[in-house]
């Protein structure tokens, strides 16, 4: 057991997931009530102050501390001993959220990494609280968990926030609408009555997707019947690859094989590349084969969730636009987070 925690909780923590749903769910989706919550475009992070020690952990089992000191150090003034939250690290950038200047934390070097946080500090958006002075709360329903968590947050500053949430249907549909204009990726709905099962998806999420359109430069597959698109974007005068689509259902394969066109020899990409090229976060590191084409102008639906000009989650085909020009797409209209010099 680790100093300071209860019995039975110890470090890392299985953090509770959410499985995702296509429609808003009504108020009485889950047990006890829905209470919404902006889902933020951030790192999964449990806050754990074990007796004097102060600690960040990821959903994954990864110490995340020395690459969030900011964080440590306001918990570790603002919490009280031996409590347990749940919540999402985040950078905010004037009004925005901006997860590929948080992906940084994780690769900057020691040396200049103090530098960094001075100049782009962290914030820690709490949702849930698992354990207090002491006592494991998980098996508290959430409305109880929620009303500890509130009245723990009552002091803190701005490093430490508490995440607003509703059970308000129309309040949460206005969220799921204006809210993604500033880096919130959807909402997470919870059950008022719901306990704390960590490892278990017994939330919901729905993110919002844009309809935009991208070049389908390449495939993955055969050119008559593609698996997947791999979809750029012109950045910096250049046609970039910035992610790929779900694999596609085979009515849809069949009809847009009928449309690709091989390419010519002036294509702009190789025939491999590496598989992190179109997916960030694929643990692949090897190389992916694509089948070249000519570029064609596609429909399909993302997420509001991109790093720097790529897509971090895989895209929907939706059709293939074989009226528009490939010159007439442009990254115009699409929320992509600012960077920092």
């Amino acid at each position: 057991m680790d100093a300071g925690l209860p019995a039975g909780l110890s470090l890392p923590v299985k953090v509770a997931l959410a499985r995702t749903v296509e429609k808003l769910p009504g108020p009485g989706a889950l047990p006890g009530g829905a209470w919404y919550e902006p889902k933020w475009d951030g790192y999964r992070a449990v806050i754990s102050r074990a007796g004097d020690e102060t600690s960040l952990w990821s959903r994954q089992g990864k110490n995340l501390s020395r690459y969030f000191p900011d964080l440590v150090e306001a918990a570790g003034e603002q919490l009280p001993p031996d409590c347990l939250l749940d919540g999402e690290a985040v950078i905010w950038l004037g009004e925005r959220l901006d997860f590929t200047t948080l992906q940084q934390r994780l690769s900057t070097s020691a040396k200049t990494l103090p530098a960094l946080v001075r100049r782009v500090p962290a914030h820690f958006v709490a949702f849930d609280l698992l354990a207090v002075a002491g006592h494991d709360i998980r098996p508290e329903p959430f409305r109880i968990r929620r009303e500890l968590l509130e009245e723990l947050a009552k002091d803190w500053d701005e490093t430490l926030e508490l995440s607003p949430g509703t059970s308000d249907p129309d309040t949460a549909a206005t969220w799921f609408e204006e809210l993604p204009a500033t880096g919130i990726e959807g909402l997470v709905i919870k059950g008022a009555g719901q306990a704390y099962e960590g490892g278990q998806r017994q939330w919901q999420k729905i993110k919002h997707r844009d309809t935009v359109d991208v070049i389908c430069a390449a495939v993955i597959g055969p050119l008559t019947r593609p698996e997947a698109i791999v979809a750029g974007l012109p950045v910096a005068g250049e046609l970039r690859i910035v992610g790929r689509s779900a694999p596609l259902k085979s009515a849809a394969a069949k009809l847009l094989g009928s449309q690709l066109q091989a390419a010519g020899p002036d294509h702009p990409w190789p025939h491999r590349v590496k598989s992190t090229a179109m997916d960030r976060f694929n643990a692949d590191a090897g190389e992916t084969e694509l089948t070249l084409v000519e570029p064609l102008v596609v429909e399909v639906s993302a997420d509001t969730a991109m790093s720097g000009t790529s897509f971090r989650h895989p895209v929907r085909f939706l059709r293939a636009r074989p009226e528009l020009e490939p010159e007439s797409v442009s990254l115009q209209g699409m929320r992509v987070g600012p960077e920092i010099e």
